[in-house]
């Protein structure tokens, strides 16, 4: 099995997508707003997938945070709150504000389940700091670590009720960067102590099945690399420090955080000790290229992907899928309006 996993080009597989998928066996797949059109093409797509792969339990991912960050939207799906807004629920009421997103996320996932897509890349556990770039902003259960621990917490339960794998990100954390790591490499330049407050939140939810790293420099920890490609940061921080013992993916190395070729940054981050690289764009000489010089999955990545997978099953009918659906966030909604 290949520790990689690809982006696809368009709505449907070409036959240079079904060569290489069969050929290099990849972990995942994820999916953008390219490959998305109806409920019918989406699902169509996912069960080609799962198809050529032979694999049921075959790691589909999306970015459907909710806000901003939404592959999914109006007129085919609902549109989802920000995390932001249930940490202002939350400071009304603790209680009611982490229920109700349990509800919200739950009900989100349910959209996921009824398209085949079985993992869900949130929660972001940042903890934005005054003055970063916005890149994080209301993507964040707020500026408090221990309230975005316990609401990343009620995401990851609410996916699970739903049979989605949830995405802890972006480890060791995001929220202090200057820049976009899409566009910049940023450099964190705080020191040990002030970034242990970063850590609550990844600490608080090390359990989680999959995380994925951030492409920032932290001076107090590498001041040469970035946490994707650092092999200290990997072993003595998320590791060792976090406790993170689940499926470590890159964040995608396409951003312009990482320079060089495509399967030379998927090499280095396996190297530095993450267990799957994400590549994103769907292009095929970069996909072909991390085929040919990617070694294959190790056994620990294996054994972390299968015990990720566990949440994933069959998915209700569509029918019981909105029946679930009006019933959550008809409490999301009682509980916000007290909260």
């Amino acid at each position: 099995m290949l520790p990689a996993i690809f982006g696809l080009s368009g709505l449907t597989l070409t036959p240079e997508e079904v060569g290489l998928i069969r050929r290099a066996d990849p972990i995942g797949f994820i999916l953008f707003a390219r490959n998305i059109e109806t409920p019918q093409q989406v699902k169509l797509l996912t069960d080609a997938l799962r198809h050529h792969t032979g694999r049921d339990n075959l790691p589909i991912l999306i970015d459907q945070e909710g806000g901003r960050v939404a592959r999914l939207g109006p007129p085919q799906w609902r549109a989802w709150p920000p995390a932001l807004e249930f940490a202002h629920a939350y400071s009304q009421s603790p209680e009611r504000g982490r229920a109700a997103a349990v509800c919200n996320y739950q009900a989100l996932a349910l959209d996921l389940v009824a398209l085949g897509i079985s993992v869900n890349c949130a929660p972001v556990l940042d903890v934005p700091e005054a003055g970063a770039h916005d890149i994080i902003g209301d993507r964040a259960f707020g500026s408090d670590p221990t309230v975005v621990a316990e609401l990343g917490a009620a995401l990851l339960e609410g996916f699970s009720n739903a049979g989605v794998v949830g995405v802890i990100k972006h480890i060791p954390g995001h929220g202090r960067a200057l820049a976009d790591s899409h566009e910049a490499l940023p450099r964190v330049t705080a020191s040990a102590e002030s970034l242990s407050r970063d850590l609550a939140p990844f600490k608080a939810l090390a359990h989680a099945p999959m995380a994925m790293t951030a492409h920032i420099v932290y001076d107090a920890w590498d001041d040469q690399q970035c946490a994707t490609l650092s092999p200290g940061v990997i072993r003595e921080v998320i590791r060792e420090q976090i406790g993170f013992d689940g499926l470590l993916m890159t964040d995608d190395l396409d951003m312009k955080a990482l320079e060089g070729p495509v399967p030379i940054s998927g090499c280095q981050s396996l190297a530095a000790g993450c267990d799957v690289v994400l590549n994103c764009w769907g292009r095929m000489a970069d996909m072909r290229g991390l085929a040919e010089q990617l070694p294959a999955a190790t056994a620990a990545c294996e054994r972390r992907l299968s015990e990720a997978m566990a949440i994933w099953g069959p998915a209700p009918s569509t029918a019981a899928i909105a029946e679930q659906q009006a019933d959550l966030l008809a409490q999301r909604d009682r509980l916000l309006h007290n909260a």
